[in-house]
């Protein structure tokens, strides 16, 4: 772990400190998106361990997926991978910067918790994944979300000097009105970069925060399933899941679509493909998920890597 620990730099005590003088000035104005660009502009070094990775979110994180990323770095040689988390039901991030989590606890009813501001706060962890609540615009509107996506990064940032920040992009409802794929296309450029991380990054004292882009490697397994590309996968409904009445669910994946979105994450985190890792893994209770055939999974590897690796704000490059 000596390797690991240099490589990322350690907490500085008067970080945390300057972090209340910090949260007293006033948001500037957004970035242009010209200095978005720059700011992610910059390849980051993949990593020379396992990490230690902290998810805030909700269900849409979920505690299985989290869980598959950790099984797919340590496939791939990452000794060490740890992860901790804290959810909650459609839960925004002003919402846990508040201490107000609807669902939190049943959602956090799990040995992976650890409470936010204290496992941000400590300097413990490599890498920091952030998601706001869906819908996005209501976030936006009612929940001041760049300036809590602000204040998480910047917090995690006191408590450890060069931590990974990332923004966990999602998607939003399979019947929502503007059509799904639609919304994923066009929240990514306009809600997630153009609100989110314009306003956010423009503060003083945050770090680049860069992305994992959920929605688009799941958008890009969806558009190959309906291509007839991906064998025993044929329509976006079968990456959901189904409500307790046996209704298909809109929004919360199955094990199939966890582990799309898992694929993107170990990509963004380690700065490598996930092609050639395994296809069976194990949900966060230990029992088995259902995987996907063979070719399936080959195909959903090579795309999300694509995905991953042509999107700049990832920080990872091909």
């Amino acid at each position: 772990m000596g390797k690991l620990w240099r490589w990322a730099a350690g907490a500085a005590a008067a970080g945390l400190a300057a972090f209340a003088l910090w949260r007293a000035v006033a948001l500037p104005a957004a970035l242009d998106a010209s200095a978005l660009a720059a700011r992610h502009a910059e390849a980051l070094a993949p990593p020379p361990g396992g990490l230690a990775v902290y998810h805030l979110g909700h269900s849409l994180v979920g505690r299985d997926m989290p869980a598959m990323v950790a099984q797919l770095a340590e496939a791939a040689g990452f000794a060490g991978h740890r992860h901790h988390l804290q959810l909650g039901w459609g839960a925004s991030l002003d919402q846990h910067w508040r201490g107000e989590v609807p669902g939190f606890a049943e959602e956090n009813a799990t040995d992976a918790f650890r409470p936010a501001r204290t496992a941000l706060g400590s300097g413990d962890y490599d890498a920091v994944v952030l998601t706001e609540m869906v819908e996005l615009r209501d976030a936006i509107r009612w929940h001041d979300s760049a300036r809590a996506l602000a204040d998480w990064a910047a917090l995690a940032q006191a408590g450890r000097g060069g931590v990974r920040v990332y923004l966990y992009e999602t998607w939003h409802r399979l019947d929502d009105p503007a059509g799904w794929k639609a919304r994923v296309q066009a929240d990514l450029p306009a809600l997630w970069e153009g609100v989110l991380l314009r306003q956010a990054m423009a503060r003083p004292g945050v770090p680049t925060i860069r992305v994992v882009p959920g929605g688009q490697a799941l958008a890009a397994v969806v558009r190959a399933a309906e291509a007839g590309a991906l064998p025993g996968i044929a329509r976006r409904e079968d990456l959901f899941a189904r409500t307790p009445q046996g209704a298909p669910d809109p929004i919360h994946l199955n094990d199939l679509g966890a582990y799309a979105v898992a694929l993107a994450h170990f990509a963004v985190l380690y700065g490598r493909s996930p092609e050639g890792l395994p296809r069976a893994l194990r949900r966060a209770d230990g029992s088995p998920a259902v995987a996907p055939s063979p070719a399936a999974a080959a195909a959903m590897q090579r795309l999300v890597w694509d995905v991953v690796r042509g999107y700049p704000a990832t920080g990872v490059r091909g």
